[in-house]
Protein backbone atom coordinates (compact mmCIF):
# COMPACT_ATOMS: atom_id res chain seq x y z
CA UNK A 1 0.00 0.00 0.00
CA UNK A 2 1.37 3.64 -0.66
CA UNK A 3 0.47 6.48 1.83
CA UNK A 4 1.45 9.51 1.17
CA UNK A 5 1.31 12.67 4.05
CA UNK A 6 0.21 15.76 2.74
CA UNK A 7 2.46 18.07 4.58
CA UNK A 8 0.31 21.30 4.56
CA UNK A 9 2.26 24.12 5.53
CA UNK A 10 4.06 26.40 2.42
CA UNK A 11 6.01 27.67 5.24
CA UNK A 12 9.77 26.94 4.39
CA UNK A 13 10.86 26.51 8.41
CA UNK A 14 7.11 24.83 9.18
CA UNK A 15 7.16 23.26 12.59
CA UNK A 16 4.35 20.90 11.42
CA UNK A 17 6.38 19.46 9.04
CA UNK A 18 8.10 17.80 12.25
CA UNK A 19 5.01 15.76 12.75
CA UNK A 20 4.93 14.82 9.29
CA UNK A 21 8.39 13.70 9.52
CA UNK A 22 7.61 11.40 13.22
CA UNK A 23 4.78 9.59 11.26
CA UNK A 24 6.62 8.84 8.57
CA UNK A 25 9.30 7.25 10.47
CA UNK A 26 6.94 5.66 12.93
CA UNK A 27 4.67 4.11 9.93
CA UNK A 28 7.88 2.97 8.46
CA UNK A 29 8.94 0.87 11.46
CA UNK A 30 5.49 -0.52 11.97
CA UNK A 31 4.30 -1.63 8.89
CA UNK A 32 5.85 -2.88 4.83
CA UNK A 33 3.65 0.06 3.46
CA UNK A 34 5.39 2.76 1.31
CA UNK A 35 5.55 6.03 3.11
CA UNK A 36 6.14 9.44 1.65
CA UNK A 37 5.65 12.93 2.54
CA UNK A 38 4.10 15.48 -0.09
CA UNK A 39 5.42 19.03 1.44
CA UNK A 40 3.54 21.65 0.11
CA UNK A 41 6.98 23.83 -0.16
CA UNK A 42 8.11 22.06 -2.86
CA UNK A 43 5.19 22.24 -5.01
CA UNK A 44 3.88 26.21 -6.20
CA UNK A 45 0.82 24.74 -7.34
CA UNK A 46 -1.04 27.94 -9.65
CA UNK A 47 -4.58 28.91 -8.74
CA UNK A 48 -6.99 25.71 -9.76
CA UNK A 49 -8.09 26.73 -13.57
CA UNK A 50 -8.47 22.77 -14.61
CA UNK A 51 -8.38 19.64 -13.03
CA UNK A 52 -5.55 17.09 -13.56
CA UNK A 53 -8.01 14.11 -14.95
CA UNK A 54 -4.80 11.53 -15.58
CA UNK A 55 -1.03 12.06 -15.42
CA UNK A 56 -1.21 12.68 -19.58
CA UNK A 57 -3.01 15.30 -19.15
CA UNK A 58 -0.85 17.44 -16.04
CA UNK A 59 1.62 19.90 -17.18
CA UNK A 60 5.31 18.48 -16.89
CA UNK A 61 6.29 20.28 -13.72
CA UNK A 62 3.57 18.65 -11.66
CA UNK A 63 3.48 14.91 -13.50
CA UNK A 64 6.11 13.73 -10.93
CA UNK A 65 3.68 14.62 -8.12
CA UNK A 66 0.18 13.76 -10.03
CA UNK A 67 1.90 9.87 -10.19
CA UNK A 68 2.06 10.25 -6.68
CA UNK A 69 -1.23 10.96 -6.34
CA UNK A 70 -2.83 8.88 -8.53
CA UNK A 71 -0.62 6.25 -7.00
CA UNK A 72 -1.57 6.28 -3.22
CA UNK A 73 -3.73 4.19 -1.68
CA UNK A 74 -4.29 6.30 1.46
CA UNK A 75 -3.73 9.99 2.97
CA UNK A 76 -2.74 11.33 5.79
CA UNK A 77 -3.79 14.88 5.48
CA UNK A 78 -1.65 17.36 8.10
CA UNK A 79 -1.87 21.02 8.38
CA UNK A 80 -1.54 23.29 10.89
CA UNK A 81 -4.82 26.02 11.36
CA UNK A 82 -5.09 29.03 9.49
CA UNK A 83 -7.76 31.35 10.50
CA UNK A 84 -9.69 28.40 11.81
CA UNK A 85 -9.73 25.93 8.90
CA UNK A 86 -6.65 23.88 7.04
CA UNK A 87 -4.03 25.25 4.84
CA UNK A 88 -5.12 26.89 1.43
CA UNK A 89 -2.29 25.28 -0.33
CA UNK A 90 -3.67 21.87 0.53
CA UNK A 91 -7.09 22.60 -0.55
CA UNK A 92 -5.23 23.99 -3.60
CA UNK A 93 -3.55 20.44 -4.23
CA UNK A 94 -6.54 18.38 -3.26
CA UNK A 95 -8.54 20.40 -6.20
CA UNK A 96 -6.61 19.73 -8.68
CA UNK A 97 -7.28 16.35 -8.62
CA UNK A 98 -10.16 14.26 -9.40
CA UNK A 99 -12.47 13.17 -6.18
CA UNK A 100 -10.27 9.95 -4.59
CA UNK A 101 -12.93 7.61 -4.22
CA UNK A 102 -13.08 5.31 -1.47
CA UNK A 103 -9.06 5.94 -0.47
CA UNK A 104 -9.11 6.09 3.12
CA UNK A 105 -7.80 9.64 5.07
CA UNK A 106 -6.50 9.98 8.13
CA UNK A 107 -6.71 13.52 10.22
CA UNK A 108 -3.79 15.73 12.07
CA UNK A 109 -3.59 18.97 13.08
CA UNK A 110 -0.98 20.90 14.57
CA UNK A 111 -0.40 24.62 16.27
CA UNK A 112 1.43 25.68 18.56
CA UNK A 113 -1.49 27.14 20.81
CA UNK A 114 -3.71 24.76 23.37
CA UNK A 115 -6.19 23.70 20.79
CA UNK A 116 -4.16 21.98 18.38
CA UNK A 117 -5.82 23.12 15.51
CA UNK A 118 -9.16 21.32 16.36
CA UNK A 119 -10.86 23.75 14.15
CA UNK A 120 -9.12 22.87 10.76
CA UNK A 121 -10.06 19.45 11.68
CA UNK A 122 -14.00 19.99 12.04
CA UNK A 123 -13.13 21.40 8.57
CA UNK A 124 -11.81 18.73 7.27
CA UNK A 125 -14.22 16.30 8.05
CA UNK A 126 -16.01 18.04 5.60
CA UNK A 127 -13.55 17.94 3.21
CA UNK A 128 -13.02 14.30 3.21
CA UNK A 129 -16.55 13.39 1.97
CA UNK A 130 -16.86 16.07 -0.77
CA UNK A 131 -13.65 14.25 -1.94
CA UNK A 132 -15.39 11.25 -2.09
CA UNK A 133 -12.84 9.71 0.76
CA UNK A 134 -13.38 8.07 4.07
CA UNK A 135 -12.28 9.54 7.19
CA UNK A 136 -10.05 7.66 9.66
CA UNK A 137 -12.58 8.15 12.84
CA UNK A 138 -9.50 8.64 15.15
CA UNK A 139 -7.50 12.08 14.94
CA UNK A 140 -4.63 13.06 15.66
CA UNK A 141 -4.72 16.94 17.50
CA UNK A 142 -1.04 18.41 18.34
CA UNK A 143 -1.48 21.02 20.77
CA UNK A 144 1.88 23.02 22.14
CA UNK A 145 3.98 21.14 18.81
CA UNK A 146 6.90 23.04 18.76
CA UNK A 147 7.36 21.64 22.54
CA UNK A 148 6.27 17.77 21.49
CA UNK A 149 8.60 17.74 18.28
CA UNK A 150 12.34 18.64 17.37
CA UNK A 151 13.16 19.91 14.33
CA UNK A 152 14.17 16.32 12.87
CA UNK A 153 10.85 15.32 13.81
CA UNK A 154 11.77 13.61 16.63
CA UNK A 155 9.16 13.50 19.79
CA UNK A 156 9.77 15.02 22.71
CA UNK A 157 7.17 14.83 24.55
CA UNK A 158 6.86 10.88 25.47
CA UNK A 159 3.64 11.86 27.34
CA UNK A 160 2.25 12.07 23.95
CA UNK A 161 2.99 8.59 22.69
CA UNK A 162 -0.17 7.38 23.18
CA UNK A 163 -2.03 9.63 21.21
CA UNK A 164 0.20 8.94 18.11
CA UNK A 165 0.03 5.24 18.60
CA UNK A 166 -3.36 5.32 18.55
CA UNK A 167 -4.16 7.19 15.67
CA UNK A 168 -1.82 5.09 13.36
CA UNK A 169 -3.65 2.06 14.93
CA UNK A 170 -6.80 3.26 13.81
CA UNK A 171 -5.68 4.81 10.45
CA UNK A 172 -3.81 1.60 9.34
CA UNK A 173 -6.60 -0.45 10.44
CA UNK A 174 -9.22 1.30 8.32
CA UNK A 175 -6.77 1.98 4.86
CA UNK A 176 -5.99 -1.59 5.14
CA UNK A 177 -9.12 -2.56 5.33
CA UNK A 178 -10.52 -0.72 2.51
CA UNK A 179 -7.46 -1.58 0.04
CA UNK A 180 -7.44 -5.39 0.95
CA UNK A 181 -10.89 -4.86 0.11
CA UNK A 182 -10.80 -3.17 -3.30
CA UNK A 183 -7.91 -5.54 -3.94
CA UNK A 184 -10.35 -8.93 -4.30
Amino acid sequence: MNIEIISGSSRANSITRRVAIHLKKELQTCTKHAVDIIDMKDWNLPAIQTVFSSIDNTPEEFKSLAKRIFSTNAFILLTPEYNGSYSPSMKNLLDHFPKQLHKPFGIVTASQGALGGIRASQQLLQLIPALFGIASPGLLIVPFVEKKFDAEGNLTDQAFYQNIHNFISEFLWLAEKIVEKKNI
